[in-house]
């Protein structure tokens, strides 16, 4: 499926995604929320473990595709986030094995605002 994102930026934001101690790092991570991702799942929005690239920053507040800027975000998270910054809802979570609905509302961390700031004046 084509998605307008380069290999290179598919890698770089799986890469910024959390390592489970005692799983595959290179098929399964969890996102920022705490989602279960899968890796050959990048921009399939209907599956469990389906994924995109969010923009910490969007775009309507400055933000751009550069690797501080860019995350692993399980779908159902990244259309709930939407262009919400600094503070977003996220919408999924994992129990478990098994990601499950939920509603948790989130912020950026300080140490990564800072990054931004640094890159985008609107941050």
């Amino acid at each position: 499926m084509a998605t307008g994102f380069s290999l290179e930026m598919i890698e770089l934001a799986w890469g910024k995604a959390r390592i489970v101690e005692g799983f595959d790092a290179d098929i399964f991570r969890k996102d920022a929320c705490g989602a279960w991702i899968q890796k050959d799942m990048f921009s399939q929005q209907g599956s469990m473990y389906g994924w995109g690239i969010d923009l910490i920053l969007p775009t309507s507040m400055g933000g751009t595709f550069v690797i501080e800027n860019i995350r692993a975000l399980n779908f159902r998270n990244l259309v709930s986030k939407g262009k919400d910054y600094p503070s977003y809802k996220a919408v999924y979570t994992s129990d478990g094995l098994e990601n499950k609905e939920t509603e948790l509302y989130l912020t950026i961390n300080q140490k990564v605002r800072n990054k931004l700031k640094k890159l985008f004046s609107n941050a």
